[in-house]
């Protein structure tokens, strides 16, 4: 049996503009990550547009609202999933799509705001 595929544009959340519609055979969820020619985006949001044929509803495209990926070895892991930076930092944001509040765009590494977490808080 064929894969069924999914109509999906891939849209750049900032600045904003259309990088190219696609079909996908799997469903991306925000935080996972998506090549377009040749890049690598991080998936933010995702919206569903459907159409009314005979009587039901039917999904008719996806919209992925996406940022590129930040190619860093900067990732840490609580409670067995991946988030982007150093967990140690009291401004963490414990995220897989943002670093911190701070310093969002990283490095984590000399960082100035770098403040250590108390013992219980990571």
């Amino acid at each position: 049996m064929e894969q069924e595929t999914l109509p999906t544009e891939v849209i750049l959340s900032h600045p904003q503009q259309t990088l190219g519609r696609l079909r996908l055979d799997w469903n991306p969820q925000p935080g996972a990550h998506l090549d377009v020619e040749g890049k690598t985006y991080t998936v933010l949001e995702r919206r569903h547009r459907y159409q009314l044929k005979s009587g039901k509803y039917c999904l008719q495209t996806i919209s992925l609202y996406v940022q590129s990926a930040q190619a860093t070895a900067e990732h840490s892991y609580i409670n067995g999933r991946s988030i982007l930076g150093d967990a140690t930092c009291r401004f963490n944001a414990c995220s897989e799509l943002i670093r911190c509040a701070v310093n969002p765009e990283g490095p984590c590494q000399g960082c100035r705001f770098y403040e250590k977490k108390g013992g219980n808080e990571v």
